[in-house]
């Protein structure tokens, strides 16, 4: 149950300077971002949006997202933009579509990675409540993004214990891709619901479910860091659509 416990619950004063942005540009962030690439016209802000999703990973520091945004995209543009040009065929201009769409997803993933990576289900509740969000959204979305991150640890040992008993491999997955896939579906699904059980139990132990309002320790509050955020993402928007882009042409 410590496990389930929030980092911040008793943040220290000096850590309120350097909490970053606010929870709620964040959440904005994703919903602005998400919108914009996933628009009819989206592949002209796709750029912008990569290289913001870049720009927030470099922050925390996490390079290796930053290296996953960067390989994603390379990967994505070489096949769905060079790779018709150099050898058009119906299977290329296949792939040139379905990477058209799925480059989309770099972008909005790469935003919403950082939300979910600098955002603790503590400050994330305390900002919807200065949101007046409705009090069932606010808790499943606290419980969500607590369960994200039990969900990865749980996949890693379910592959270590696959690992250690020589259940994984490319051989046997090919050989036996049905029953390789049952042997790590059935315990993750397993370790999920005692997952969840554990967290409705935190939940329920901090007062989540109370109909009195929570007092929050470290009110969310926009500073600086949230106005550069704002005029970061309007130049970027700006140079989108001003300048031509790269990704605008190649896909019908």
């Amino acid at each position: 149950m410590s496990a389930l416990a929030s980092p911040d619950v008793a943040a220290p004063v000096g850590a309120v300077a350097r909490r970053g942005l606010d929870p709620r540009s964040r959440i904005l962030l994703v919903l602005v971002v998400s919108v914009a690439v996933m628009s009819p016209s989206g592949l002209v802000f796709v750029p912008a949006g990569i290289v913001l999703a870049v720009a927030l990973a470099a922050s925390e520091p996490s390079w290796s997202r930053v290296a996953v945004l960067l390989a994603s995209a390379a990967i994505m543009y070489a096949l769905g933009w060079i790779l018709p040009v150099v050898w058009p065929n119906g299977l290329t201009a296949t792939i040139g579509i379905a990477c058209g769409y799925l480059i989309r997803f770099v972008a909005a993933f790469g935003v919403g990675a950082h939300l979910v990576a600098t955002t603790s289900p503590t400050r994330l509740s305390a900002g919807l409540r200065a949101w007046r969000i409705p009090r069932a959204i606010a808790v499943t979305l606290a419980v969500m993004l607590r369960f994200f991150p039990v969900v990865a640890s749980t996949s890693a040992a379910v592959l270590d214990a696959m690992r250690l008993r020589g259940l994984v491999g490319a051989r046997g997955f090919v050989r036996h891709p049905v029953l390789s896939i049952e042997r790590f579906t059935v315990p993750m699904i397993a370790a999920s619901l005692r997952a969840s059980e554990d967290l409705s139990a935190s939940t329920i132990l901090r007062g989540l479910g109370s109909r009195r309002t929570p007092v929050t320790l470290d009110p969310p509050r926009f500073g600086w860091p949230d106005a550069a955020l704002a005029l970061a993402v309007a130049a970027l928007a700006a140079i989108s659509m001003v300048l031509p882009s790269p990704l605008a042409e190649g896909i019908p």
